[in-house]
């Protein structure tokens, strides 16, 4: 192919490229000319179909519903509470003055003092009592009351004090301790038990009272010719007071009495 035909064919598809696509153009112009006068309608087209598809969701229900079950219903009456009329008001006082309270009459007694009713306008004197003779009697009591009343006892004008009572004795153990000693008193060997060697302890049970003192005693435990000696000496032994709270108390406590012939031949 000469140059001459390639020219020629490159200007025939020029000029049906050209054709083509004016025709196209023509084609999109006629195809926009007709679709803007609808493209105004779209809008309110559009808003009333929605109007109405939301008027029928409204409207159809209520003209399709049933009627509506009936329900029971119940009514309660309550009798209104009564409230009571109140109290008639007091009688008013009478005009001629104010109350006169009533004046209660005591009756007095024999012996007695009663008090008074009305206001005394005068002090009077008091009866003088009897007190006897004041010179005392010449054949009275030697140590009586001076200016003493004749015929009265001495020991009503002054009684003696109330007297302590009794404290029972607590046993010696826990809080209260055992007192200590301050005399002792060695007991006496029998002689019968002395010569016959017999030996032993005795264990005695005593009452200290609260000055320290053996009230007192008995055997719990022993050899009966050594028992009564034991108690001899026990008897005479002396403690310190023991004090419970401060207070003197008297206690029980056991003691043991030792018998030994080699500490008795000494």
């Amino acid at each position: 192919m000469t140059a001459a035909e390639d020219g020629r064919a490159a200007g025939e598809a020029d000029m049906t490229r050209a054709s083509s696509n004016g025709t196209h153009g023509a084609l999109f112009a006629h195809a926009e000319a007709i679709a803007a006068p609808r493209r105004w309608l779209a809008l309110p087209t559009s808003m009333a179909l929605h109007g109405l598809a939301a008027a029928a969701m409204v409207v159809v229900p209520l003209l399709l519903a049933e009627t509506l079950p009936a329900t029971d219903v119940r009514a309660f009456f309550v009798e209104p509470m009564t409230v009571p009329a109140p109290p008639p008001p007091p009688p008013a006082p009478p005009a001629g003055g104010g109350v006169k309270r009533a004046v209660p009459k005591i009756e007095p007694r024999a012996g007695g003092l009663v008090p008074p009713v009305e206001t005394p306008t005068a002090i009077l004197p008091e009866e003088s009592i009897d007190m006897g003779s004041l010179t005392g009697d010449p054949n009275g009591v030697e140590g009586g009351v001076p200016d003493g009343v004749v015929g009265t006892i001495v020991a009503d004008q002054a009684s003696a004090p109330p007297k302590a009572a009794a404290v029972a004795p607590i046993r010696v153990g826990g809080v209260v301790h055992e007192p200590k000693k301050v005399l002792h008193v060695a007991p006496v060997y029998p002689d019968l038990a002395l010569r016959a060697g017999i030996e032993g302890v005795v264990i005695v049970e005593a009452t200290i009272d609260e000055h320290g003192r053996v009230r007192d005693a008995k055997v719990l435990r022993g050899v009966p010719v050594l028992d009564a000696a034991a108690l001899d000496a026990v008897r005479q032994w002396v403690y310190t007071p023991t004090l419970l709270d401060g207070v003197p108390t008297p206690v029980i406590m056991t003691v043991t009495v030792r018998f030994m012939v080699r500490a008795a031949a000494r």
